[in-house]
């Protein structure tokens, strides 16, 4: 764990055959403008990524990367995880833009999610969240995608195939509300039961950390606050990650 923690901080090695796939779908679709520059194999791997290494070479002139072959050891300097199969890309960043009422789906549904401890946590809460037909992540300023090749592996490569946006929680009520959407925040004072609310799109949900949660600036800007019932007498709070995947399926299943 303290290897992974003193290299995750700032990452765009992207581990794996899943991570790769989802850089190279998502610069496709127009998704995202981050680029591999190199992928790199490891030579004893060649036979058992044959198939792998065949779909690289075949594209990788149309995306402007090349293929460089190593020893197991190089690879290991660079990537935080064992789940790599041999294969490892190096990417550049990836712009995240502000929100813009062009971008923004006329009945959709989107996300910001805020104070999650780890990239890891953060991953877990975006593939989720992508899973259940979300339009598009908002992110604060300080969040964990400069870490975005753990991100991305944690995420199963969600979070390079949905649409990503950057702006303070007070600048994003104010584009969606411009927009018609609701917005609706996640906490505890004056709300009701996510399964009693109207989650209906277009709506805009705001989750907040367990730590610090969501400002009462920001919550008093909120049409409804909503919470998740417990099976159980319970006084601990889920974490940020656990919430967002409960809530998303919540819109999904309202939405269907």
């Amino acid at each position: 764990m303290r290897r992974e923690t003193s290299r995750f901080a700032e990452s765009t090695v992207f581990e794996g055959m899943t991570s790769i796939r989802a850089v190279i779908a998502s610069a496709k679709s127009g998704v995202s403008d981050r680029r591999i520059e190199k992928v790199l194999i490891d030579r004893s791997k060649v036979k058992t990524k044959e198939k792998d290494i065949s779909y690289l070479s075949a594209i990788a002139d149309e995306m402007t990367f090349y293929l460089e072959y190593c020893d197991d050891a190089e690879i290991e300097k660079i990537t935080v995880g064992s789940s790599h199969g041999g294969i490892v890309a190096l990417c550049s960043e990836r712009t995240i833009p502000p929100l813009d009422k062009q971008r923004i789906a006329k009945q959709g549904f989107y996300v910001m999610i805020e104070g999650i401890e780890d990239p890891y946590n953060f991953g877990y809460a975006i593939r989720t969240i992508y899973a259940s037909g979300a339009d598009g992540v908002v992110l604060t300023p300080r969040n964990w995608m400069t870490a975005s090749g753990v991100v991305c592996r944690s995420s199963a490569g969600a979070s390079e195939l949905i649409p990503l946006f950057q702006n303070d929680a007070s600048e994003a009520i104010n584009v969606f509300r411009s927009c018609g959407y609701k917005i609706v925040a996640a906490g505890i004072r004056d709300s009701v039961s996510a399964y009693d609310a109207d989650l209906s799109k277009p709506i805009f949900l705001i989750i907040g950390g367990e730590k610090r949660g969501i400002s009462r600036a920001i919550i008093d800007r909120c049409d409804r606050i909503v919470k998740l019932d417990y099976g159980r007498k319970f006084k601990g709070s889920l974490s940020a990650a656990s919430a967002a995947s409960i809530l998303s399926y919540e819109v999904f299943r309202q939405n269907k």
